[in-house]
């Protein structure tokens, strides 16, 4: 296995391959905005992230914190070897139907029991994402949820031939 590079660690700045494994979540006070269609979908100052080596950070807020009746769950499911299994949901905005836009684990295990019930939305699919007011690019490949913004460095799982990274 070759595994990569890091890349070199700006000021501010860290690196996913400082993330742990197996995976962590963690509370965070930084803004959180989701805006699609002209609609805020989501907006909190008390989200979690879980972290997890070369992957971008993954923001989940409270169902108190998104716009209520945007979401309607679908029956997908699937299982994450550290968080336990996810529930799915489809994003209704203006009229569109955003399919699997969302995910949330109702019966997590142990070591992310804090972040219950807490929503993650895959930022590729909203026209705008925002973490303390910059615009969070989607962590490549669509399988995963990651928010990439300038102050990670990477490179990111989800590239091309990091399938077993």
């Amino acid at each position: 296995m070759n595994w990569p590079t890091p890349d070199p660690v700006g000021p501010g700045q860290e690196s996913v391959w400082d993330f742990p494994r197996p995976a962590i979540c963690e509370p965070t006070a930084r803004h959180l905005e989701i805006r699609h269609r002209g609609v805020m979908v989501a907006d909190t100052r008390a989200g979690f992230r879980t972290l997890e080596t070369s992957h971008p950070p993954t923001y989940y807020f409270s169902p108190a914190d998104v716009e209520a009746g945007l979401l309607r769950p679908n029956g997908r499911r699937s299982l994450c070897e550290w968080k336990g299994q996810a529930i799915y949901f489809d994003a209704i905005i203006a009229g569109e139907v955003i399919p699997d836009a969302a995910w949330a684990y109702p019966s997590p295990t142990a070591p992310f029991a804090a972040m219950r019930d807490h929503i993650a939305f895959y930022p590729a699919l909203f026209d705008t994402c925002l973490v303390d007011g910059e615009c969070a690019v989607a962590q490549p490949g669509g399988f995963y949820g990651g928010w990439i913004t300038t102050d990670l460095a990477g490179p990111f799982k989800g590239i091309p031939g990091s399938r077993f990274w």
